[in-house]
């Protein structure tokens, strides 16, 4: 324990006092290195320097509007092409929202014509078992003519109603066809 305490003493005191030894000889070659550098340059800064007439400054400042009016041209026309492209894309979105409510319309009419087609076999499985129940109580003699005229209208009223499934039917088709036409 106490080995390892000393060690870390050890590494402590010494290695930083390495370390800053060598920055500060560093440091000081930079300073000086540095400072001739700008001894040396700012002679040369003013002798290169130009005197500009007016009409140097003339031109230079005309050439910089022209550049601006470029610009500023040059962002009009981005701003404009953005303009449209953003007008372009709700476009596209408004007819494709408007074509999936056609497709959502076509759905619906199929899903029509598919109960329509249902409710009519049902009933006619019902007018059928109507009909032969009729015929056989008849056969068999149980019903009067009272009952028997009550029936047949049961039957006349199923017969309707299956005209009118067969109407709605041949209107939900016709939807269906103009939808998908």
């Amino acid at each position: 324990m106490k080995l390892k305490f000393i060690t870390l003493l050890f590494v402590l005191k010494i290695v930083p006092s390495f370390a800053q030894a060598e920055a500060e000889n560093t440091m000081k070659e930079t300073d000086t290195v540095a400072l001739k550098q700008v001894e040396v340059q700012t002679p040369n800064a003013e002798k290169t320097t130009p005197v500009l007439t007016e009409l140097q400054i003339a031109e230079i400042q005309k050439t910089t509007l022209e550049t601006q009016k470029e610009a500023e041209r040059i962002k009009a026309q981005a701003e404009a092409d953005a303009k449209a492209v953003e007008k372009e894309q709700r476009k596209l979105e408004k007819e494709q929202r408007r074509f999936e409510k056609e497709q959502d319309r076509i759905a619906d009419a199929e899903k029509d014509v598919i109960k329509t087609k249902e409710k009519i076999v049902k009933e006619k499985g019902r007018l059928e078992k109507m009909s032969s129940r009729l015929e056989k109580d008849k056969r068999k003699g149980k019903l009067t003519d009272i009952e028997i005229d009550k029936e047949s209208i049961k039957i006349s009223k199923q017969q309707i109603e299956i005209r009118e499934l067969q109407e709605d039917l041949d209107k939900s088709e016709k939807k269906l066809n103009k939808l998908r036409g």
